[in-house]
């Protein structure tokens, strides 16, 4: 299992020597196991670890799981960093789901830990099983093609995942083998939430009646899907710097893109499919990322280009405004943060 591990890290160049990494701990067997793995090969690898805790406060055994992480750290001498978060309180504040709250509040906390100890990574254990489950639902939400990627192994250089070729069950074993003892979040039982219904019942039954090597399957269209995309997006950032991008303006010294101006006579010769990407492309590098703009939104942009009458706009969101005039298709970022 460790071995797996650090055949991962190396295959996608996770971890570097003097690296510093916050690693998410809830307490459960996939983040004890990356715990556990990564304080074996810390001096191995040369680099340091602290753990990162949330105790989300909706169960009663939250404050036992905060109490067991704690000790565990102080016994193998990491520090443990903690927050108490009222997920609940914070998802109606914010009028969003439980899911989605806790979720950001944990990363929120990782980021804090990260700056306040001057580390550069986190670690977090989403596992192979995690990745066949998000391709699902990305495929249930009509994600499209990138949907496929499922989990990253790594992400911005800054978000590492060293169990994601490991299953779940190697994870579990790994776990009793070294005595750990880790914690065992009972919702994750209880179907009330989608991935729940996805992990607990449409999984095995594929595996029952029609494929039981299905994680290993959805893992390997991953991989291909990932290939095939940063294929892609390698193409797209040539062809937009070398050929269609016009102008490239910053906001003062900061090295945030804010505006973005393409030809739009080359823009229109292009497949829709690369106007797609090149568009996405372009919302990337203006705004940060492409969250919140949809295929609708795209297709608009498409539309809107090729009129090409008089001075036309959209705004798919409120940061981003995209306009033609001129010959010229302009992406700007209208934040005014």
């Amino acid at each position: 299992m460790k071995e797996k591990v650090l055949n991962t890290i190396k295959k996608y160049n996770l971890i570097s020597k003097n690296d510093k990494i916050v690693i998410g701990v809830s307490g459960g067997p996939d983040s004890m196991c990356l715990l556990h793995i990564l304080n074996s090969l810390k001096q191995k690898l040369e680099f340091e670890i602290v753990v990162a805790h949330v105790n989300h406060m909706i169960r009663e055994e939250a404050d036992q799981e905060t109490k067991y992480v704690q000790e565990y750290c102080e016994k193998i001498g990491v520090p443990c960093f903690v927050k108490r978060i009222d997920v609940i309180k914070k998802a109606e504040n914010e009028k969003t789901g439980t899911e989605e709250a806790g979720r950001k509040a944990r990363y929120d906390f990782f980021d804090e830990v990260l700056k306040e100890v001057n580390a550069n990574k986190i670690a977090v254990a989403h596992n192979s099983n995690d990745n066949a489950e998000t391709i699902l639902m990305n495929i249930f939400r009509g994600s499209g093609t990138s949907g496929l990627k499922g989990i990253e192994p790594i992400r911005d250089n800054k978000f590492i995942r060293p169990l994601i070729e490991c299953e779940r069950k190697e994870i579990e074993e790994y776990c009793e083998v070294n005595k750990l003892e880790p914690k065992i979040d009972k919702s994750n039982f209880e179907n009330i939430y989608t991935r729940n219904k996805v992990r607990n019942m449409l999984i095995p039954t594929i595996q029952k009646e029609f494929n039981a090597n299905i994680i290993e399957s959805l893992n390997k269209l991953s991989v291909l899907a990932r290939e095939e995309e940063e294929f892609i997006q390698k193409y797209i950032e040539e062809l937009v710097q070398n050929d269609l991008i016009e102008q490239d303006e910053t906001l003062g010294n900061s090295c945030e893109t804010k505006t973005i101006v393409l030809n739009l006579k080359k823009l229109n010769r292009l497949d829709n499919f690369v106007k797609g990407k090149v568009i996405l492309y372009a919302i990337k590098q203006v705004q940060g990322s492409t969250q919140r703009i949809e295929k609708i939104h795209v297709d608009d942009i498409i539309k809107l280009c090729a009129k090409n009458i008089g001075n036309k706009y959209l705004t798919p969101n409120k940061n981003l405004k995209v306009f033609v005039k001129g010959g010229k298709c302009t992406i700007e970022n209208v934040s005014t943060d």
